[in-house]
């Protein structure tokens, strides 16, 4: 029998083909993360945990008495009771820096196609209507290069970004929990809003960062500004969030993530045209979860050779 692993998530060929290499000593179960029956019948043999966004309760846990390891495909853990790993034992390890590429080159999409106005661009030219065209266009439509963009959040995907952006020409501004002496990019939050024509949220979701783009702060962007968000929907306030694309405050937003995912049929910002909405995927991309496959392999390795895992983010000794 190999290491028992339940991977939450419904793979393509490629990762099934990639991890039927390793069946020798590797157990793999795959799970769809809205197949909660499966996930239930499977916990309780599982001896690792691949998660990638289904939240992990510490309910959950009390069902997996043989889970040594829960292996974050991805950064962020707040889908995870972490608190309620280490009590049992369970160590909880991520993937630093693997989605970077991917979660920035969609970020960018984002602020050339909402800069551009690309969906109505598209829905014009689908009905016929593109032609003559929109005289708006010379005064709303911007070259990215142009643009003042502002990151909230400066680690590996937000310093991707700014690689990219810099290429193009625009003007980056950062801004951090923790003041940058050495960059003349970082200011306070309230200064990067002011300043930035495009505003972009690179931050994990803590209880500091929770609501922290809330009406007050959206107030405080240039007329006419666009938000981005591929981080976390709860880091932005949603009811402030809609009021400023409804009123004109903010011209567009671009968004990969929200509040409450999957995103209910009676969200306010389904009903908006200057929102472009995309279901949590800017990380997937057979490049980034190559990546992901071959951390999590190799923790599993670790793992069963009584060597600690990479990247562990709680205190907890494997039980």
């Amino acid at each position: 029998m190999g290491l028992r692993v339940l991977a939450h998530f419904k793979p393509g060929d490629r990762a099934t083909e990639r991890i039927a290499a390793e069946s020798d000593w590797l157990d793999v179960r795959w799970v769809a993360e809205d197949d909660d029956e499966a996930f239930y019948r499977e916990l309780p043999e599982a001896e690792v945990l691949w998660h990638v966004l289904r939240p992990v309760s510490g309910a959950d846990l009390e069902k997996a008495p043989k889970l040594k390891l829960i292996h974050k495909l991805g950064t962020g853990v707040n889908t995870i009771d972490v608190e309620a790993a280490a009590k049992r034992g369970i160590v909880v390890a991520n993937i630093p820096g693997a989605n970077a590429a991917s979660v920035a080159e969609c970020t960018v999409m984002l602020m050339l196609a909402a800069l551009r106005r690309l969906p109505e661009l598209d829905k014009a030219t689908r009905a016929g209507t593109g032609w003559p065209n929109d005289p708006s266009l010379g005064d709303r439509v911007r070259d990215l290069g142009s643009c003042t963009v502002g990151l909230v959040g400066f680690g590996s995907i937000g310093k991707r970004v700014e690689q990219i952006v810099r290429s193009m020409g625009t003007q980056v501004l950062h801004t951090s929990t923790k003041r940058d002496e050495h960059s003349v990019s970082w200011m306070p939050l309230d200064d990067l809003l002011a300043k930035s024509d495009i505003v972009s949220i690179h931050a994990p979701l803590t209880d500091a960062t929770a609501g922290l783009i809330n009406a007050e702060k959206l107030a405080k962007m240039k007329p006419g500004a666009i938000l981005i968000n591929t981080a976390r929907g709860g880091i932005v306030d949603q009811e402030a969030l809609v009021s400023a694309l409804q009123s004109g405050q903010l011209a567009a937003a671009g968004l990969d993530v929200y509040a409450e995912e999957p995103v209910p049929a009676d969200n306010p910002l389904l009903g908006l045209d200057n929102v472009l909405l995309m279901p949590h995927v800017s990380w997937y991309t057979a490049d980034t979860l190559d990546r992901y496959l071959d951390a999590a392999v190799q923790n599993c390795r670790r793992l069963r050779d009584g060597q600690a895992p990479y990247f562990v983010v709680n205190d907890a000794e494997p039980a």
